[in-house]
């Protein structure tokens, strides 16, 4: 099995929502299927990369699928464990919401947020939840920005506030930065830091004057 392929992208397409890139590696050229997120997040061709990989092997096909982290590449094998979520609605799942979104609102039992997926309805998203909200309770961890887990949370209620609120920013479109900054400033100044409205109100405050 393929673990990673380390080499240069020479070239990207979008076809939403099918997206694919090509790396180089050795003088051979690997086609591999991934999502708009990670299309994004490379620049023109050329650049050298590493994609961790994902073997989908058919009855009729196969192929590669590809991630630039590694946590991004096992939680895609996860999420296929779930009746009804195939390899396409995997990788447009990621895409949508990212890693740590998507774990985010797996634990806190949010559909709505799911369904922000083309081809995730509101029964899919539940079956979604009620299959891996277990599984993924421990998962949060590998995904948490520095700033997480290097922070000493006076208790497991403070932290779960801070990763709500954390999560709300994420779906409101804010940058990892701008999250972490604000977050650090209503950690300071909250009087309840067990509130995620407060915690929440307060970063809002924050983001909108800086």
């Amino acid at each position: 099995m393929i673990n990673y392929l380390k080499g240069i992208v020479v070239s990207k397409v979008e076809n939403p929502p099918d997206y694919n890139i090509t790396v180089e590696v050795n003088n051979i050229g690997y086609l591999i299927s991934t999502n708009k997120r990670v299309i994004n997040s490379l620049s023109d061709a050329d650049q050298m990369v590493t994609i961790y990989t994902a073997l989908i092997h058919k009855e009729d096909a196969m192929y590669l699928c590809g991630f630039l982290t590694r946590e991004e590449r096992d939680l895609f094998n996860v999420l296929q464990s779930v009746s009804g979520i195939g390899t396409k609605v995997s990788l447009m799942m990621l895409g949508e919401l990212g890693s740590h979104e998507l774990v985010s609102a797996v634990i806190r039992g949010d559909a709505k947020a799911l369904t922000k997926t083309k081809g995730v309805g509101p029964k899919l998203a539940q079956r979604v939840i009620l299959e891996l909200k277990d599984k993924l309770t421990n998962w949060r961890d590998k995904i948490e920005p520095e700033f997480v887990a290097a922070h000493q949370f006076d208790s497991n209620e403070e932290k779960e506030s801070f990763l709500e609120t954390e999560s709300v920013l994420l779906s409101l479109g804010y940058s990892r930065d701008e999250i972490e900054e604000s977050l650090q400033k209503s950690l300071t100044i909250a009087q309840n830091k067990n509130d995620p409205e407060e915690l929440l109100r307060i970063a809002l405050q924050w983001l909108a004057n800086k």
